[in-house]
């Protein structure tokens, strides 16, 4: 981040210098303005505009953050921008008459959760790939796509390991389609979700960086990558691929934010008209693949649009038959979780997204119908509470299988619960802390805000310079106006001269006319 800063534009450095003042961020020498004070003994924080101090006086103050949590916040802000200039380099290279293939990248490029999502530590990190963009002509861009798909598994250091990935080609055939060997410890398989075992792995010898090897030969050329949700794909896979279709981004509900991201489920409900899996059973990596292609192939074909309407069925009936268990240790498989509640359920594990870390983790409890949800839920022993949103839940404590008692959340869902709306295998997180008010901000929270802010920001600064640009061409234009008002006032200047002239020349003439009578 040093050498970002060392060499940013001073533009970008006030943006984040105003982030970290609207955040109430500190340094080791306090906030902007106490800096300002020990920093410049002449001006001090009477002079506290960002914009009117030097780079060195704004790169002097961001190196005085030194908390972790601090340097990742701004770590991700720095990242984020990376991220937008070499979006803005890419879009360079793209052909006047786009192709619909590419049409749907640069939508996905310009999906302002890009720049987060897809913040990747390629470049810090040896063990991830990055595939170099070609030197190709714009006309000779490739429009090849092939659609990919990952399960991962939960580690015991609290990491995602990729368990198996598919990939398919436009035609839906099948490039890949092998099981990984994590070479991690595992804590959670996830079966409920993933459909792998331990038992499946036991002959396993793939590597990860053998299917980076066969990935990367087919993505040479460009290759258009497809997935759902396909920045979770890529970090498991470990590979940074700028050239992406993300059918999360290029679809939207008519009647939610942009920030709102349909699941592949109800995608293919409300576009394909079929269910690619139904509640409770787990993913099917190769059948996750095709769908994803078939949403891209559908949108080339002109079948479909931008706007999707929401999915016709009875959600709140499923979701009445869902009971969240929350703030589980890792250390505790989902398999022991049948101990902590009675009734015959299934247990479905909400992944967290890329930026989820931590050592707690949810679930669902599905049951059969609401009524044998609510009926679990008041069998249960436990100490009533309430989460951060006044919903009543219970504190349980229950026994694992080697004999040590660990505790959990549980609580049921509203009718109107977000949460168990998007319970595919790419959910949006559940807030995690329970105790927390819910106007307090976790650091994520703080994360996501400070880069939407800068993506405001640098649309801002966009703006600022087609303005400045748009001002330019009205100045040249008045110029232009000036110069030929001038040269008509000269020429005016002229005509007066030579009827000045004239009229001396006749009133001479006449003149002498009357004296010679």
């Amino acid at each position: 981040m040093d050498a970002f800063i060392a060499t940013a534009e001073k533009k970008v450095l006030v943006e984040i210098v105003k982030l970290s003042q609207k955040r109430g961020m500190k340094g080791n020498k306090g906030d902007w303005k106490q800096f300002l004070n020990i920093y410049d003994k002449k001006f001090g924080a009477s002079l506290s505009d960002p914009g009117k101090r030097s780079n060195d006086v704004l790169t002097a103050y961001l190196k005085t953050f030194d908390k972790e949590d601090d340097l990742k916040v701004l770590a991700k802000v720095v990242q984020c921008h990376s991220n937008r200039q070499a979006v803005d380099q890419l879009l360079k290279t793209f052909p006047e008459n786009e192709s619909p293939e590419q049409s749907l990248v640069r939508s996905t490029l310009e999906h302002p959760q890009y720049p987060l999502d897809y913040s990747f530590p390629s470049h810090e990190q040896q063990d991830w790939v990055v595939s170099k963009h070609g030197k190709k002509s714009k006309a000779t861009i490739s429009n090849g796509m092939v659609a990919v798909d990952c399960e991962m598994v939960l580690c015991e250091d609290g990491s995602e390991a990729l368990v198996k990935v598919c990939v398919v080609d436009e035609n839906l055939q099948v490039k890949l389609d092998e099981l990984v060997n994590p070479r991690k410890k595992v804590a959670d398989y996830r079966t409920e979700i993933t459909g792998v075992s331990a038992s499946d792995l036991d002959r396993v010898t793939c590597t990860l960086s053998e299917i980076q090897k066969r990935l990367k030969k087919l993505l040479s050329g460009e290759t258009i990558l497809v997935g759902h949700s396909l920045c979770n794909d890529l970090q498991a896979l470990k590979i940074d691929h700028a050239r992406v279709i993300d059918t999360a981004y290029i679809f939207k509900y008519s009647d939610g934010p942009i920030f709102r991201k349909p699941s592949l489920n109800n995608l293919c409900k409300s576009v394909l008209g079929y269910e690619v899996r139904k509640p409770g059973s787990p993913h099917n990596c190769l059948d996750d693949a095709c769908a994803a292609m078939k949403l891209v192939l559908a949108k080339i074909k002109r079948e479909i649009g931008d706007i999707i309407p929401p999915v016709q069925e009875d959600v709140r009936e499923v979701n009445m038959a869902k009971l969240l268990l929350h703030r589980i240790p890792i250390t505790v498989p989902s398999e022991e979780l049948h101990n902590a509640i009675p009734g015959n359920y299934t247990i479905e594990v909400k992944q967290p997204s890329v930026k989820a870390q931590g050592d707690k983790y949810s679930a669902f409890a599905i049951f059969k119908n609401p009524q044998e949800a609510d009926q679990a839920y008041e069998k249960v022993q436990g100490n009533k509470e309430k989460d951060s949103s006044g919903r009543p839940q219970k504190l349980i404590s229950f026994k694992l299988s080697k004999g040590v008692f660990t505790d959990l959340y549980v609580r049921k869902m509203a009718q109107d619960d977000s949460c168990a709306q998007v319970s595919s295998k790419r959910a949006l997180e559940v807030e995690e802390n329970s105790g927390v008010h819910k106007k307090q901000k976790t650091d994520q929270n703080i994360e996501e805000e400070m880069v939407a802010d800068l993506s405001q920001c640098c649309d801002h600064l966009k703006e600022i310079e087609r303005l400045k640009q748009e001002q330019q061409k009205v100045s040249e234009q008045c110029c232009d106006h000036l110069k030929e008002i001038e040269g008509l006032k000269q020429q005016l200047k002229n005509k007066e001269f030579e009827i000045s002239t004239l009229n001396k020349i006749v009133s001479k003439y006449r003149g002498g006319k009357k004296k010679g009578k």
